[in-house]
C-alpha cells in the first residue's frame, strides 16, 4: 500500500512523526508532502496569490510553502503524479478535530482534499487537556492505538467522497474504553473568546480562542464519546447538500 502523509501542523511536528509511525506498522512505501510551517485553522484554503515552493527533505519527503490543501493537491498531482497514493492520512493533529472543528481544520480539510481526489483519505487528531500547553501535549494514546485502528479503517472500503474523522481522547493509553462510530457533534458558537491587548507599539491586537466544550444531551456524537474515554471514528461526507430542505425551498419558487 502506498501511503501520502500530510497534516497542517507542519513537517515537523512532533505528531507528524507519531503518524509517520503509525503508517510504517502498514506499509513501507510512505511518502511525505506537509506543509513548511504550522497551518492550523487553515480550513480547505488553498493559495491562489502566489506561487509555492516544493522542497525535497529527504527520499519521498516534501515540504511545501501553502496550506494543507495545498500539500495534497501537490502531492497527488505532482509529487506522485505516476504513482498516485492507495491512501492519505492527515495527522497526528495537536488538539482536537470535533464537531464544527472539521470546518475550520487544516488537518480535516487535507483528507477531504484527498477524498476529492479519490483517494481514501483518514484525518487522525489527540485530544489533549486544557491545562495543558505547548509542546506538553502527549500523544502516547495516538501512538499506542494508532497501529490498530488503522489497520482495520485500511481494510475497509471507504466510500467515495467520504473521508473518516479520529480523534484520541485525553487519556492514558491504558485508560482508553474502546471505540465508538459517533456522529458529527455540534457545540454552542458562544464558546468564542476574543482576546483583545496591546502591542509594545501600544496598537491594539486581538486574539482567537475557544472556551470549554459543551456537549449534547444525547452522548451520541464526537464530543462526548472523547469525554469518556472512547477513541471517536466519525465519516463525514462531501455533499453538504441539506436534502430534507429540498422541497419546501422548492414550493418558495413554485
Amino acid at each position: 500500500m502506498r501511503i501520502l502523509l500530510t497534516n497542517d501542523d507542519g513537517i515537523h511536528a512532533p505528531g507528524f512523526a507519531i503518524l509517520e509511525e503509525i503508517a510504517q506498522t502498514i506499509s513501507d512505501d510512505i511518502w511525505i508532502v506537509a506543509p513548511a510551517e504550522e497551518q492550523s485553522g487553515a480550513g480547505h484554503s488553498l493559495t491562489l496569490t502566489r506561487p509555492l515552493r516544493l522542497r525535497q527533505m529527504g527520499d519521498k519527503r516534501y515540504a511545501v510553502t501553502g496550506t494543507p490543501t495545498d500539500a495534497v493537491m501537490m502531492g497527488i498531482n505532482f509529487v506522485m503524479k505516476d504513482n498516485p497514493p492507495d491512501l492519505l492520512l492527515s495527522g497526528v493533529n495537536r488538539g482536537a478535530n470535533l464537531a464544527e472543528d472539521v470546518t475550520y481544520s487544516g488537518t480535516v480539510s487535507a483528507a477531504m482534499e484527498g477524498a476529492l481526489a479519490g483517494v481514501p483519505s483518514i484525518a487522525l487528531s489527540q485530544c489533549y487537556p486544557r491545562q495543558a500547553m505547548g509542546d506538553d501535549v502527549e500523544f502516547a494514546v495516538a501512538r499506542q492505538h494508532g497501529p490498530a485502528l488503522l489497520g482495520r479503517l485500511a481494510a475497509y472500503e471507504i466510500p467515495p467522497k467520504t473521508l473518516i474523522n479520529v480523534n484520541f481522547p485525553a487519556v492514558a493509553p491504558d485508560a482508553v474504553a474502546g471505540t465508538r462510530i459517533v456522529d458529527q457533534g455540534m457545540r454552542d458558537y458562544g464558546r468564542l473568546q476574543i482576546v483583545e491587548n496591546t502591542d509594545p507599539r501600544g496598537f491594539p491586537y486581538y486574539w482567537f480562542g475557544l472556551g470549554p466544550m459543551v456537549g449534547t444531551a444525547g452522548h451520541s456524537t464526537d464530543l462526548e464519546a472523547v469525554d469518556d474515554g472512547f477513541i471517536a471514528v466519525t465519516p463525514l461526507h462531501l455533499d453538504m447538500t441539506h436534502h430534507s430542505s429540498m422541497a419546501a425551498l422548492s414550493a418558495v419558487f413554485d
